[in-house]
């Protein structure tokens, strides 16, 4: 016997209605103890770092028409913080900013979004971004300014040394041999003048921090905090850049540093390098932290940062947090314009916007979601504006072969429907028998490798430009 007779209700009808409410049935997935202390849903922001971060992935590069398409639809969705890109590295990034800027001009980008250029700790990156709103004529404090430095003493040392020695008049043969308190007060001397300085121009927003946070000092951290907000900062940001923190770690970290700057928001910033970054900054969410940045299909460097469908999901579906206005029904929309503007292809199994996350084969699923979807199903597909598929293969059962004879219009005679069965089950062994999926995975991998330049195709540029600097 399959499901559907089991139950002596008619399968056309569709899924029975349940006499006693859901939430009764099947106990709700936030029904549990935690002391996760989450700031009301509308203090909590979403801030999306996919123009800028998620763009480094390797391979990948995004036109600024490509960027706007993105721009515009994460304003529609709903997110309230927006990574724009770096204006002092190339004439692409500041065409991305002024298409944006002009966008928000006419109404397509939300007013209320905030829109952040990203800057390092030096003069001539602040004024990139500061020449391009005086040529647009925006004013300057029409976008936010991040500006970052370092915060692990591996960092300060071995990544910005130099650069600190020659701020400082130091000689360059002092590198390794200075203590890593050097490092720290210059370091520190560096952040706060660039933070003043960008104020003087004319800067009203201007988020600040350290790379590599995680592997800092936390009272380090604590007092690039501290400093940053007294020198003119408006608000943290606070990175686990290599991503290696776990939720405990997480909660320990950002409950610390944020008591150094408890008045102001925290901004947090996680990379996936475990599988980790949606769930650490949920548990930063509930830590003390206020601000979380994502990316659009978790796209970024290595193992990419924190997946925006991710985020909000386990924020709605685990603890019953809403963020107002966002628009959770496309997440999946959204997740398509960004493979098609990328080329990278999201996994069918990846948690909500996934090709398969609402697909069903197997004989005693299908059974029993013709019953009710929440058999099998605990988030409904329409809140993410799709619905149940199901597949037909060697794993269905009768039920859902007669559902579908009887939605293409075919009696489903309980004989034809045993026939209809086995025949589906040996067609699909029959082609897995002869299938070779080498072919597409060559094809996939070479996809990816070919989306960047290989180190021949650099080698051949080089000489291409010394043979024709030769000629001239």
């Amino acid at each position: 016997m399959n499901g559907v007779e089991t139950t002596g209700r008619d399968p056309t009808r569709g899924p029975v209605e349940l006499r006693e409410p859901l939430d009764e049935l099947a106990r709700p997935p936030w029904r549990f103890e935690h002391d996760l202390r989450f700031p009301p849903p509308e203090r909590i922001r979403i801030y999306d770092d996919t123009l800028r971060d998620g763009e480094q992935m390797p391979g990948v590069a995004i036109s600024p028409r490509d960027k706007y398409e993105l721009a515009r639809a994460l304003s529609e969705i709903g997110v309230h913080i927006m990574d724009v890109g770096f204006p002092a590295v190339s004439e692409s990034e500041r065409e991305t900013l002024r298409l944006i800027l002009e966008g928000r001009r006419r109404g397509e980008i939300r007013p209320d979004v905030e829109l952040i250029c990203m800057m390092r700790c030096a003069p001539a990156d602040i004024e990139a971004t500061l020449r391009v709103l005086d040529r647009l004529g925006h004013p300057r404090d029409a976008v936010g300014y991040f500006i970052f430095t370092s915060a692990s003493d591996l960092h300060l040392k071995y990544k910005l040394g130099r650069t600190l020695l020659a701020r400082e008049g130091r000689s360059p043969e002092e590198w390794l041999d200075l203590s890593l308190s050097f490092y720290r007060e210059a370091n520190l001397r560096m952040l706060c003048e660039a933070i003043r300085y960008a104020r003087a121009e004319g800067a009203e927003l201007i988020e600040f921090g350290g790379e590599d946070g995680s592997r800092a000092d936390p009272e380090y951290v604590g007092r690039l905090h501290r400093e940053g907000i007294a020198a003119g900062g408006t608000r943290p940001s606070t990175p686990d850049t290599v991503g290696c923190y776990s939720p405990y770690a997480v909660r320990d970290y950002v409950r610390r540093i944020k008591a150094a700057t408890p008045d102001v928001p925290l901004v947090v910033h996680f990379h996936n390098d475990l599988g980790l970054g949606a769930w650490n900054s949920v548990v930063a969410l509930g830590s003390g932290a206020d601000i979380v940045t994502t990316s659009v299909n978790g796209i970024g460097e290595r193992a990419g940062n924190a997946p925006l469908h991710q985020v909000v999901l386990q924020l709605r579906y685990l603890f019953g947090i809403e963020i107002p206005g966002f628009r959770y029904d496309r997440l999946r929309e959204l997740a398509r314009c960004l493979e098609r503007i990328s080329g990278i292809p999201v996994a069918p199994t990846e948690p909500g916007i996934g090709l398969n996350v609402f697909s069903h084969e197997s004989g005693i699923h299908t059974a029993a979601m013709l019953i009710h979807p929440a058999l099998y199903q605990f988030i409904p597909p329409e809140e993410l504006g799709t619905r149940t598929r199901y597949v037909y293969g060697k794993h269905s059962g009768t039920a859902v072969i007669e559902h579908a004879l009887r939605e293409g219009g075919v009696p489903p005679e309980p004989e034809l429907v045993a026939r209809v069965t086995e025949e589906v089950k040996r067609v699909r062994e029959e082609r897995a028998a002869g299938a070779d999926f080498g072919q597409f995975q060559r094809a996939h991998h070479a996809h990816l490798e070919g989306l960047g330049l290989s180190a021949a195709e650099v080698v051949e540029i080089a000489r291409a430009l010394v043979e024709d600097g030769a000629r001239r």
